[in-house]
């Protein structure tokens, strides 16, 4: 497979991961998904900064970009994967759901760790998100998830993360730049 196809193909890919890990930080806010639970160890659950309803807009993020590359792609030359619209769609939900899951699971172990709100963390920040996107779509795109392809989606990603993140808080979205 031509290197810039195979590119191509894994950033189609993620991208319903890229959208519902961002679109919390525009849509996000309002209740807590903990409901101000704590752990046994006294701290939060997850946080302020973990919103039902922008748990619900990155789903539906993922959903929304999902259908959008069914249309675009099911039955082309770009398809990634089997079974029409529908399969996108699926994907979609996955990547959405997986990329949700990863941040809270993130804010969770920040939150073991004493590590205060808006406080960077490489793995919980930038890849826990992407880790868990792909575990949840991995039965349907097995055939592109190669160590290779995982290893340059992290490091895709970390780049990509850090890039949307300096430019949410130059335009005032993000009170940090991570």
């Amino acid at each position: 497979m031509d290197a810039a196809v195979w590119v191509i193909e894994l950033v189609l890919l993620i991208l319903p991961a890229y959208f519902a890990n961002s679109v919390p930080v525009l849509l996000g806010g309002g209740a807590p998904i903990d409901g101000g639970k704590k752990w046994s160890d006294g701290q939060r659950l997850f946080g302020d900064g973990k919103t039902v309803r922008g748990f619900f807009a990155g789903v539906l993020a993922g959903v929304a970009i999902g259908a959008l590359e069914g249309l675009l792609l099911a039955g082309g030359n770009w398809e990634i994967y089997q079974g029409g619209a529908p399969t996108y769609v699926l994907a979609g939900f996955l990547l959405g759901c997986g990329a949700m899951a990863g941040d809270l699971l993130g804010s969770f172990i920040k939150r073991r760790q004493g590590l205060a709100r808006g406080k960077p963390s490489l793995v919980m920040d930038q890849l826990l998100f992407l880790a868990l996107a792909l575990l949840f779509v991995y039965p349907l795109a097995s055939g592109l998830l190669t160590l290779e392809a995982v290893l340059f989606l992290a490091v895709l990603t970390y780049f990509v993360h850090v890039g949307a993140n300096v430019v949410a808080n130059r335009l005032g979205l993000k009170k940090v730049p991570w």
